[in-house]
């Protein structure tokens, strides 16, 4: 009986984040073990139906770094990164573009209905969600580095994406973006996730990491940062306790944040349901960004 009451008293803690959250959309992007590891996966994918359950509108934004950089291994392609981006040719981008559309997205569309939820992937020329335009990286000299078929986002067709959520799907959206030829290019997940929740104006943006959050000291667990501001953030990058592959996703929910979206946050993709213990307790179990 003791556990039963201990239940009922978290749905009850979960009812006021429920009523506030409900109709309101919210931006994860998918990474990390979180994709890799098929326990945490299922789990964050329940956790993703129970959300579009009971009525928030969860937008599902994923990449694929690790099966890409399978693929690529397998394809005989060698992996090439300039200033933490993958350097794309049309090979690489052949194989990006077949990763995350024929199999990272249908197999996580296939996995949501399959836990009782409705989904669809958004990358196709009828039902294609990001737009944009290529990126270059300012070198060290001033000049313009090409990433090749590197692109960042444009537009996102926010109404398409909301035509999903009315219906009760979950849209699930690749980490690429068409070009104004219509052409492919591979976008950082993490960007592309701050820009839909950016043009969605989310009340959150979820980076799903393997770690548990912004740590004070990385080799301890317990010296997790639970909430910030972008000053104190930009303040822990100045102090290098934000720092190497953190920098950008932090730097992407300081984005997001500057264009409207309500919260931010960073969650450990290979804790069991860290999507509802963040949106639905009042500890949560990440870090929450504020502006």
């Amino acid at each position: 009986m003791d556990d039963a009451i201990r239940k009922a008293e978290v749905l009850i803690e979960a009812l006021g984040y429920i009523r506030t959250f409900r109709d309101h959309q919210t931006v994860i992007k998918l990474g990390g073990s979180a994709m890799e590891e098929a326990d945490a996966l299922r789990a964050t994918l329940q956790s993703v139906v129970f959300l579009a359950a009971v009525g928030l509108r969860p937008v599902l934004v994923h990449g694929g770094g690790k099966p890409i950089d399978r693929a690529m291994a397998a394809s005989g392609l060698q992996p090439k990164k300039i200033q933490g981006r993958r350097f794309t040719d049309d090979a690489t981008l052949g194989i990006v573009v077949r990763v995350l559309t024929d199999e990272i997205n249908s197999a996580i569309v296939k996995q949501l209905r399959e836990l009782g939820g409705k989904a669809f992937g958004l990358h196709s020329n009828s039902s294609q969600a990001l737009f944009g335009e290529r990126l270059m990286l300012d070198g060290p000299n001033g000049d313009k580095i090409d990433l090749g078929r590197v692109g960042q986002v444009t537009r996102v067709d926010t109404d398409l994406i909301n035509d999903c959520a009315r219906t009760g799907m979950i849209p699930v959206i690749p980490s690429l973006a068409f070009d104004d030829q219509g052409g492919w290019l591979n976008v950082n997940a993490d960007t592309a996730a701050a820009g839909v929740a950016a043009r969605m104006s989310a009340a959150k943006l979820i980076m799903m990491t393997d770690t548990p959050g912004i740590l004070r000291d990385r080799r301890d667990p317990t010296s997790l940062i639970a909430s910030v501001t972008a000053e104190g953030c930009r303040q822990l990058i100045r102090d290098g306790i934000i720092d190497s592959g953190m920098i950008p996703k932090v730097e992407a929910c300081l984005d997001a944040l500057r264009q409207g979206v309500g919260k931010t946050h960073i969650i450990d993709g290979r804790l069991r349901h860290s999507l509802l213990l963040e949106i639905f307790t009042d500890k949560g179990v990440g870090t929450e960004i504020t502006l």
